[in-house]
C-alpha cells in the first residue's frame, strides 16, 4: 500500500464528505441523507445521496459510490494516489513519504513540472527578442499586459528545438518531452518542438497545474490553432481553458465560448466567468465539469452557420447535464471579442441580460428554415417546434411556449397543443416499450449481476453481503469463535471486504467502508457502497449476524462435499459445535 492506512484514516476523518461534495454539487437535506445531482451522468431528478453517518456516497441512478477518496478520484479523474494528495492538501496534511514507488504517479509529477518550466520558458521568450511577433499580435488583439500575465501567455520561438533545447538543459529527459506532447519523434530519431513560431495559450487545470498549451499561428501556417495532444496529465474533453479562474467568479453562471481569444476578452472586459473548450467539440464530460460550478450557462459562441450549428449540439448536451441553458445572439460582430472592441463592455452586458432560453433560441433558428406562407413548410414547422416542447417538463412552459410557436404559424394555440400532447403520449410509449424490454432481459433474472460483480452463490452471496454490512455498521456483532474466513464465502470480492473489515476492527481502526479505497477498484468500491445502502436493523444484529454465518457456512460445505452429502453436512454440524457458535 502507498500510504499507511493511519494516515488514511486521519485524512478521511478530516474530509467530511458532505463538505467536500458540496464544493461540486448542490445537496439538499431528505432524512439522514443529502441528496443532489449527480456530477457522474446527466440526469434531471436528484438520484445522487451523501451519508454524512457512514461517510459515503452512492447514485442510485447510475451505481456509483464509495467514501470520500473514491468521490475524488471520480469527480477530479485521478488515481488513488493523486486524490490522497488532492485531499491532504484540502485538509492541510503532509503527505508522507510513500512506502513503495509508484512509476504512473512519478511520471505524471515530472510531466507537471516539465509543463511548468515550459509555461515559463514561453512567458519569457514574449518579452524578449524572439517573441516580437508574438507580442505584436497579443497587442494588436487588445490584450493588456495584465491579463497576458495572468493568464501565464507565452511564445513558441521560430526554432525547430528552441523548447528542446532549453528543457534538456535544465535536465529533462527527450523521451519525456514527446510524452507531454510538447515534442515530436521525426523519422530520424530526433526530436523537435511541436509548438513553433506561436502565441502560446497555457491550458491550466482547476489545481492550478499547466497540463497542455494551446498555440495560435504567427504567420500564413496552418494550423491555425494547435493544441496538446492527450497525455497522461492532459484530456482535452475533460477539461476547459480558463476554468481555473472562472471557478473563483462571483458572477453565478458560466459563458462558454469558441476559444482562447473570446474568453480572454471577457475575462479582461470583467466577465471572469468565460471559458472554452479546447479544439474540440463540447462533450458531455465538459458538461458535467461546469455543473460541479454552476447551474446556468451561457453560450456565446459566433454568429456564422458552424456556430450556430455547435450551438444547437452544445443546447442538447448542457441540458442533459439538467444546466439552465441560454444562447447569446449578436448584431454586427462575429464573436464576443469583436463585439466588445466594437461595442464595449456595457455593451456586451445588455446582451448577457437579454440572453434566450434555449427554447426561445432554439424556437428562432426553427423559424429561419421554413417558409410559413406555404402549408407544407408550416405543417413541417409546427411538427417540429411541437417535438422540442414537448420536452419541457413544465407545463406551464409548455402552454407559453406553444402558444408562442402558434402565434408565429398563425394556427390556434389550441391545436398546437394537442400535437405536442400527441408527441409527449408518443415518447411515454417509446420510454414504456424500452422499459419492458429492459425488464424482459433474462439476464439480470439467471446472472445475478451489479456493475459487472457476478456472484456464483446467490443466497450465499446475500448472506455474505449482511456480514459485511453489520461489521461495518456494528463491528461487536462479529465474534472470532465463529471461525469465519474469507474461505467460506463464494464471493472473493466480498470475502477480501469481510477480511479487510476483520482485520481493521481487530486492530481498533475505522470500519467504515469509505476506509477502504486503497484496496479496491473504483468498481469494487461501488459495489460494497451499494450493499451499504440495503436496510439493516441493528437493533437485532446479534442475531441476524448468527443466521447470515449459519447460511454462509453451510452453503460453504454444500459447495466443498456436493449438494446431497448428508454426512458432511453433519460434519459440519459438529465443526460449528466445536467452535462454540449458535450456543
Amino acid at each position: 500500500m502507498a500510504f499507511s492506512e493511519y494516515f488514511l484514516d486521519e485524512l478521511t476523518s478530516r474530509s467530511d464528505i458532505a463538505e467536500v461534495v458540496s464544493d461540486y454539487v448542490a445537496l439538499t437535506r431528505k432524512g439522514g441523507n443529502l441528496f443532489g445531482l449527480c456530477p457522474f451522468h446527466s440526469e434531471k431528478t436528484p438520484s445522487f445521496s451523501v451519508s454524512p453517518d457512514k461517510q459515503i456516497y452512492y447514485c442510485f441512478g447510475c451505481g456509483k459510490g464509495g467514501g470520500v477518496i473514491s468521490f475524488i478520484m471520480e469527480a477530479e479523474n485521478l488515481p488513488f494516489p493523486d486524490a490522497v494528495r488532492f485531499l491532504a492538501k484540502r485538509a492541510g496534511m503532509t503527505v508522507p513519504e510513500q512506502e513503495e514507488n509508484d512509476p504512473a504517479s512519478r511520471l505524471k509529477e515530472r510531466l507537471l513540472e516539465l509543463n511548468r518550466q515550459a509555461a515559463r520558458f514561453y512567458h519569457e521568450i514574449l518579452g524578449a527578442p524572439g517573441g516580437t511577433a508574438a507580442a505584436e499580435y497579443a497587442k494588436g488583439r487588445g490584450l493588456s499586459g495584465k491579463i497576458i500575465t495572468n493568464f501565464g501567455l507565452g511564445a513558441a520561438p521560430d526554432a525547430w528545438s528552441g523548447l528542446t533545447d532549453a528543457m534538456t538543459a535544465k535536465g529533462f529527459d527527450r523521451e519525456d518531452l514527446v510524452r507531454a506532447g510538447l515534442a515530436l519523434k521525426g523519422r530520424n530519431g530526433t526530436v523537435y518542438d511541436r509548438f513553433r513560431n506561436r502565441l502560446m495559450f497555457p491550458i491550466i487545470n482547476i489545481r492550478g497545474e499547466v497540463i497542455g498549451f494551446g498555440g495560435r499561428v504567427l504567420d500564413a501556417s496552418q494550423p491555425k490553432y494547435l493544441n496538446s495532444p492527450d497525455t497522461p496529465v492532459f484530456n482535452k474533453s475533460k477539461n476547459l481553458f480558463a476554468l481555473h479562474a472562472a471557478k473563483k467568479s462571483k458572477q453565478g453562471r458560466l459563458i462558454l465560448t469558441e476559444g482562447y481569444m473570446d474568453t480572454l476578452a471577457l475575462h479582461q472586459a470583467g466577465f471572469d466567468c468565460a471559458v472554452a473548450s479546447l479544439g474540440t467539440a463540447l462533450t458531455q464530460d465538459h458538461a458535467r465539469l461546469m455543473a460541479h460550478y454552476t447551474r446556468e450557462v451561457i453560450i456565446a459562441y459566433d454568429g456564422d452557420q458552424a456556430g450556430l450549428a455547435a450551438s444547437q449540439r452544445a443546447i442538447d448536451i448542457l441540458g442533459k447535464t439538467g444546466l439552465s441553458v441560454k444562447v447569446l445572439r449578436m448584431q454586427g460582430a462575429k464573436d464576443p471579442d469583436e463585439y466588445i472592441r466594437k461595442f464595449g463592455k456595457d455593451a456586451f452586458q445588455n446582451l448577457l441580460d437579454r440572453s434566450e432560453n434555449h427554447i426561445e433560441y432554439r424556437l428562432i433558428q426553427l423559424r429561419t428554415k421554413y417558409n410559413l406562407e406555404l402549408d407544407e413548410e408550416k405543417l413541417q414547422y409546427l411538427q417540429e417546434a411541437a417535438r422540442i416542447i414537448a420536452g419541457l417538463d413544465s407545463p406551464v412552459e409548455r402552454e407559453i411556449y406553444g402558444a408562442r410557436a402558434a402565434e408565429t404559424a398563425k394556427v390556434s394555440s389550441q391545436a398546437l397543443q394537442m400535437e405536442i400532447q400527441r408527441e409527449r403520449k408518443r415518447r411515454a410509449a417509446r420510454e414504456t416499450r424500452q422499459q419492458t424490454r429492459k425488464e424482459m432481459a433474462p439476464a439480470a433474472k439467471f446472472q445475478p449481476k451489479e456493475r459487472g460483480i457476478r456472484y456464483e452463490n446467490v443466497r450465499s452471496a446475500a448472506a455474505e453481503e449482511g456480514v459485511v454490512r453489520l461489521i461495518s455498521l456494528e463491528p461487536s456483532l462479529y465474534r472470532e469463535e465463529t471461525g469465519l474466513s474469507a474461505e467460506h464465502f463464494s464471493s472473493p470480492l466480498l470475502g477480501k471486504a469481510f477480511e479487510e473489515l476483520r482485520r481493521r476492527y481487530l486492530e481498533g481502526k475505522s470500519t467504515l467502508i469509505s476506509g477502504l479505497a486503497g484496496s479496491f477498484t473504483p468498481e469494487e468500491t461501488a459495489h460494497l457502497t451499494a450493499i451499504m445502502q440495503k436496510p439493516e436493523a441493528l437493533s437485532n444484529g446479534g442475531r441476524a449476524m448468527e443466521d447470515y454465518i449459519d447460511i454462509i457456512l453451510t452453503e460453504y460445505t454444500k459447495r466443498q462435499a456436493g449438494e446431497n452429502s448428508d454426512p458432511l453436512l453433519a460434519a459440519r454440524e459438529k465443526y460449528r459445535e466445536k467452535k462454540g457458535y449458535g450456543g
